[in-house]
């Protein structure tokens, strides 16, 4: 096949392929894929929260991303917990589980030792059909699903009553803590609560469980959006946060994966985050380098060798391949000494009445370092192509020492 039909066949795609729409192309693929894997690393992340339901990442009433926010804007370095890899710190992390059903035995067991808010649910709530992310009270929830947070561990009755807004009492926390009773207020008792917060009637709202530093708000319209509309409120809620953390706290943690806003690690993640960023740049750049240089052109394009070469060098190389893929190559050896006989007899005058042997004897007696009879013998009698080889080399070697 020449290059001939090659180029004929492809000369009418020249004009879809230019460089120019390659080039694109390529662009806009490595621009999708990169943008594919970014995207699918940092999917969990995006996800915004504005569902609706009771937890930091959500702007409904129930919700808790004004107290986020807030602490954000008062220095407080909030962090959102979507990793439940991450429950080891020391800093203060609150939980805010929407129903009395998720599983935080694992959590609390990790937590024996460090300061952890439990925020009980209140609210029943349905979602806004004019308005996405908002929220309609559909009224209290059942006191069964407060009640079983900590089941069957810990054992507390929730009560609910007309608070009047009346000012809460502060039993064991700074006098700066001063909070308004919600409307209505839920409160809790039981034997293993050390009340820090009541109400005017001794009901408790925020309670230490036994000893360890787990603490639980019975009502969260206290931390909720519906509090932080309240300037005074706000402000007892960050003393209230930084009263429950530990000494050396740097961060108040406020975890989501209760509210089906975890995700599991992701290696590919890692190769976008410091310390591995700074690596997966530098390979980005190598592999940006290595395919500019492909697009340059070293010296003048090279034309594709034909598969059929023409000529007698090719028929010879094609007829040695042949003898090759055979293994005839040690049988060549007896017809390259005859060969050489008939060159030697014509180019040093043997006379033509001598035959065979007397020839062989004649090309002897014309003196040299080897006889010809022995080099011709050793040809004929090759068991092999290097042997074959050897002996072909010597009769050459042979023809020219005599000048023929």
């Amino acid at each position: 096949m020449s290059d001939l039909a090659i180029r004929a066949a492809g000369d009418g795609a020249d004009g879809v392929f230019r460089p120019r729409t390659v080039a694109l192309l390529l662009v806009i693929g490595i621009l999708g894929f990169l943008g594919t894997l970014v995207l699918g690393a940092f999917a969990p992340d995006l996800r915004s929260g504005h569902n609706g339901g009771a937890h930091a990442l959500s702007t409904a009433a129930v919700g808790f991303g004004g107290i986020v926010r807030l602490a954000e804007a008062t220095g407080r370095n909030p962090v959102i917990l979507r990793n439940d890899t991450l429950f080891d710190t020391e800093d203060l992390v609150v939980l805010t589980p929407e129903t009395g059903l998720e599983d935080m035995g694992k959590i609390l067991a990790r937590r024996a030792v460090k300061p952890t808010l439990v925020i009980l649910p209140k609210w029943a709530t349905v979602a806004d059909p004019d308005k996405t992310g908002w929220v309609r009270e559909a009224g209290l929830v059942l006191r069964a699903a407060p009640e079983a947070v900590f089941a069957p561990q810990f054992r507390f009755s929730v009560s609910r009553h007309r608070s009047g807004g009346r000012p809460l009492r502060s039993v064991d926390v700074p006098p700066a803590i001063q909070f308004a009773a919600a409307r209505p207020l839920q409160t809790i008792a039981g034997k293993e609560l050390r009340p820090l917060i009541t109400d005017d009637r001794g009901g408790i709202v925020l309670a230490q469980l036994g000893t360890r530093p787990l603490y639980v708000l019975a009502d969260p319209d206290l931390l909720s959006n519906i509090g932080m509309a309240d300037a005074r409120q706000a402000q007892s809620a960050l003393t209230l946060l930084d009263y429950l953390n530990s000494g050396g706290a740097t961060s108040i943690k406020f975890d989501v994966t209760l509210n089906g806003f975890g995700a599991a690690p992701s290696p590919l993640k890692l190769a976008f985050e410091p310390p591995f960023l700074a690596m997966t740049l530098a390979v980005a750049i190598a592999l940006m380098m290595v395919a500019m240089q492909a697009l340059a052109r070293f010296g003048p394009a090279r034309r594709r060798e034909r598969a059929i070469a023409f000529g007698k060098a090719a028929l010879i190389d094609n007829t040695a391949a042949l003898v090759r893929k055979a293994g005839r190559e040690a049988a060549l050896g007896r017809r390259y000494a005859d060969v050489v006989r008939d060159l030697a007899v014509a180019a040093f005058g043997v006379p033509a009445r001598l035959h065979d042997g007397a020839i062989d004897d004649y090309l002897d007696g014309l003196g040299g370092r080897e006889r010809f009879s022995d080099l011709a013998n050793q040809a004929r009698d090759a068991g092999d192509r290097h042997a074959m080889l050897a002996a072909a080399q010597r009769l050459h070697r042979w023809k020219q020492e005599k000048g023929g």
